[in-house]
Formats: structure tokens, C-alpha cells, sequence
């Protein structure tokens, strides 16, 4: 069996006839000529080295699917990884005299699969105020049909459903939350976040737009508006969002008087409204080894960066001004029990991009954190917003559609559609495997490369499509 990370995370276990199988179906919904080769079968047993060979073969496979439009966003391929996601995979009895370590290589030779039932369940989803919203759905339900169901308890309207989305998050000491990742549309929320047996992990509700002058949409509504009411105060207690003693008393004044839309509306003139929040962790921009807090929003990278000398700097990087970024990350080989936490099961997590300084001049900036995906997420959310608005499109459109009659996300919003991963099943090796492949092509129409010993491929990276509309006034 080879474990699928997916955003850093591990998603499911399958064999090789399980993708296999899905390949088959591929080719007959769509064409040979559409979809990828896929690695050919032996005959007989696989040597190591051969062992390792098809992993990568099978991996780059599941890169190629998952970031071609068609193939990536059909229902067979994301039905293949809900499916996947319900069946665990583990180690079968140990065979008679056996004196090695459970979970060894020799025992992984005899599988044991387990059907996760489908069956009514209670799932907790947590609002940003604390407040805990039941809802009873599937054990196999995806996340759009969780995030219906949050709406319809919560009585939010149909078309206000799309501003927002789940995130799974983890609760701190201090009541706050650290982000770990948006739910995809191919992830089962309840088996997401069962699988990890740890109480500190929750499904968090919260709008997932940037633009502010997108709450004039979400406010029209009770729902809506208590909604970002609530989200809007637990970011300024937690201090998200920066606030003078002038500006408190302001805000206070407002809350008395349950003035919830002019409390948004002074709360929009605030630093850092709207954004979002990562843990501290460490950069090499301007200098190697530098802590930083970094935060996303109004089409930025914040960062408050704390120098050897104890001086903080604080600086933006402007989305549009990325060319591209990338995603690798240490991922661990073992065959044992998975992710008990995503911090365990990620040794090294690092996002990187190439920042244009001046007009002549690119540079990498990186930034090592387990957040580093939703990171890049929310660079590539941030990128589809600014394009859909560029266009002219409606954002009422952008977020939703209907589908046979089922709500669904347009594909201009979905987030990045990171490629799943392949853990070789050698668990004595632990390689840096790259988590993103590059989107689209860009040109720098005469920009130079960055000269870089840690330039990468075509193929590794993200490249940044809103890049192309940088013009000399933007410098």
C-alpha cells in the first residue's frame, strides 16, 4: 500500500490495483490521448530500487490528474479519494514467531482493510465565537455537503453559503486557533478530523473571501451579518486585528448598543482586518534564521519580522508581485499508524517565492512553517479573487453553482489543488518531496530569471497568473 499525503497531511492508503483501477476509468471517461501514461505492471517481484522507481512514477501520475482542469475537478477522480479516505489500511496479524516491531516491513506484507461504515454520526462545528453548531450527516459526506448543512442549521441563505468554508484548525492554550488547513471538496470532514484522535482538532466556520467590499453581500442577511460580526470580534480579542484605546472605546460603545454593522464598518478601517494569522515561525528574508509572524490578506504576505538584534521590521509582499511560489516538504516514509497529528507527521514544511524587488531584480523569499500549504492557498485563493474581479465576474457567481440541481463550488474558486503524494512503502527512507506543480506557464517578457542556486524546474512550481498584469505604474 502507498499513504496519500494531501496538503501535507496524510489522506488515505491505496495499492497499486486500487489507482489501477482508477486509471482504467479515467481513460474510459475521457480518452487515452487525455489522460496520463500511468506506470506499466511487472511480472515479478519488485526489487527496492524498483519499489521506490514506481512510487515516484505513481506520484507524478497523481500530480499530472490532479492539476489537469478536467481530470483533477471530474467526480470519478475526487470520488476515488472519498472512497479511499473511508477505508483504513493496517498491518494484518503478525505472523507466528514473529519477534520484529509491529508495523514492520515484514508484517505490512499482510494487509487488513476496514471499511469505515457509512452511517448517521453528530459532527461539532465550531463558529468563531466559540459557539459549537451539531449537525447530523453521513460519515461519508463531503465537505460541501457538511458546509450545507452548517448553512441550513444556521438558517444562512443558499446564495451566501460560497462566502464561506471549513477550515480544520487546532485550539490553543489561549482559546485561539492555528490553521492547518481549508477542507477540499474530495475530504470526508468527519473522517478528517476523527482520524487524528486528538480533541484539540476542530472544524472551524469562517468566511472565505478577502476583498471587504465583499461584506456588504454577507451583511444584507441576520445570519450573514452575525456571522461576520462574530468572526470580527473574536480577531480583535485575540489581536488579530490591531486596536487603539481610542478606537476600543469606539468598538466597545458600538457592542453596547448591538450596532453590529457599524461595529464591521469601523472594524474595516482597522490594521490587519480581515486577515489571517499564522503561528510564529522562521524566514531567511532579509537574513537567514529570522522569526517571523506572518499574515494573509488584502492580497499580501505580511511580515513582522524579528531581527538577531531583538529589532522588529515589519513589510508586505504584494501577491501580484510574486512570480511564483513552491511548497516541498520532509515527508516521513512511515508505515505505521498515521497522523496523529499533521505537526507529527510533517518534519519540515517550507513555502517559498520568487518576489519581484524591483523591476530588474527576483529574489526567493522562504518561509518554513507546518502551515506552509494553507499559506499557499491562500496565495492562490488571493489570485482567483483579484483575476475573477479583473474579468469583471460576479462574486456571487465565483463561489457557487448549481449542478444537477446540487450546490457546488465554480472551479475558479477552488483552492489549490495541491497533488496528492506517495509515500514509498520502504519506511527506512524519508526524501523531500515536492507537495505543488506548476498551474500555468508565465513569461517574464524580459524580466531575468532569479540567478539562484535554489531555482527549481518547470514543473515545481506554482506560477502566479495575476503576475502577467504587473505594469511599471505597480513598482
Amino acid at each position: 500500500a502507498y499513504n496519500i499525503h494531501v496538503n501535507g497531511v496524510l489522506h488515505c492508503r491505496v495499492r497499486y490495483s486500487q489507482l489501477l483501477g482508477l486509471h482504467e476509468q479515467l481513460r474510459k471517461e475521457y480518452g487515452a490521448n487525455v489522460v496520463p501514461a500511468f506506470p506499466p505492471k511487472k511480472i515479478f517481484t519488485l526489487t527496492p530500487a524498483e519499489v521506490e522507481q514506481r512510487r515516484e512514477q505513481l506520484e507524478k501520475y497523481m500530480q499530472a490528474v490532479r492539476q489537469d482542469p478536467m481530470l483533477g475537478g471530474s467526480e470519478t477522480f475526487n470520488s476515488f479519494l472519498r472512497k479511499a479516505q473511508q477505508v483504513r489500511v493496517g498491518p494484518g496479524p503478525r505472523p507466528s514467531g514473529c519477534t520484529k516491531r509491529p508495523g514492520c516491513q515484514s508484517c505490512f506484507s499482510l494487509q487488513e482493510t476496514q471499511q469505515i461504515p457509512t452511517e448517521e454520526v453528530v459532527l461539532e462545528v465550531l463558529l468563531s465565537n466559540g459557539q459549537k453548531v451539531k449537525v447530523t450527516i453521513l460519515t461519508s459526506d463531503q465537505t460541501e455537503d457538511v458546509l450545507e448543512a452548517v448553512a441550513s442549521k444556521l438558517d444562512l441563505p443558499d446564495d451566501l453559503v460560497g462566502y464561506f468554508s471549513l477550515f480544520l484548525v487546532r485550539e490553543t492554550k489561549d482559546g485561539a486557533f492555528s490553521f492547518v488547513r481549508k477542507l477540499q471538496e474530495f475530504e470526508l470532514p468527519y473522517v478528517s478530523v476523527t482520524s487524528l484522535h486528538n480533541p484539540e482538532f476542530r472544524i472551524i466556520l469562517r468566511k472565505s473571501y478577502w476583498d471587504s467590499a465583499y461584506d456588504d453581500d454577507v451583511m444584507e442577511h441576520r445570519v450573514g451579518l452575525n456571522l461576520l460580526y462574530a468572526q470580527t470580534v473574536s480577531d480583535i480579542e485575540h489581536g488579530w486585528i490591531v486596536v487603539n484605546k481610542e478606537q476600543h472605546r469606539q468598538l466597545k460603545s458600538l457592542q453596547e448598543k448591538v450596532s453590529k454593522k457599524e461595529f464591521i464598518r469601523l472594524a474595516q478601517t482597522l490594521k490587519y482586518y480581515g486577515y489571517l494569522k499564522f503561528d510564529p515561525c522562521i524566514t531567511d528574508f532579509p537574513e537567514k534564521g529570522c522569526h517571523v509572524v506572518v499574515s494573509a490578506g488584502n492580497n499580501e504576505l505580511n511580515f513582522q519580522v524579528r531581527l538577531p538584534n531583538e529589532q522588529i521590521k515589519e513589510g508586505s509582499f504584494k501577491v501580484t508581485r510574486m512570480r511564483c511560489w513552491r511548497v516541498t516538504s520532509s515527508v516521513p516514509m512511515s508505515n505505521g499508524p498515521s497522523g496523529g497529528s499533521p505537526g507529527k507527521s510533517e518534519v519540515k514544511l517550507e513555502l517559498a517565492f520568487e518576489y519581484l524587488m524591483s523591476k530588474d531584480r527576483l529574489q526567493w523569499v522562504t518561509i518554513t512553517s507546518p502551515q506552509a500549504i494553507m499559506l499557499s492557498i491562500c496565495l492562490q485563493s488571493m489570485v482567483d479573487e483579484l483575476m475573477v474581479k479583473k474579468s469583471g465576474g460576479s462574486i456571487r457567481k465565483m463561489f457557487r453553482r448549481r449542478v444537477n440541481g446540487a450546490l457546488r463550488r465554480s472551479d475558479s474558486q477552488q483552492a489549490v489543488k495541491s497533488p496528492p503524494l506517495l509515500d514509498s512503502p520502504d519506511a527506512s527512507r524519508e526524501p523531500m518531496a515536492k507537495l505543488s506543480s506548476k498551474l500555468t506557464s508565465v513569461s517574464l517578457r524580459g524580466i531575468s530569471h532569479s540567478s539562484s542556486a535554489n531555482d527549481v524546474g518547470a514543473n515545481d512550481f506554482h506560477g502566479n497568473y495575476a503576475f502577467e498584469g504587473i505594469g511599471d505604474e505597480d513598482l
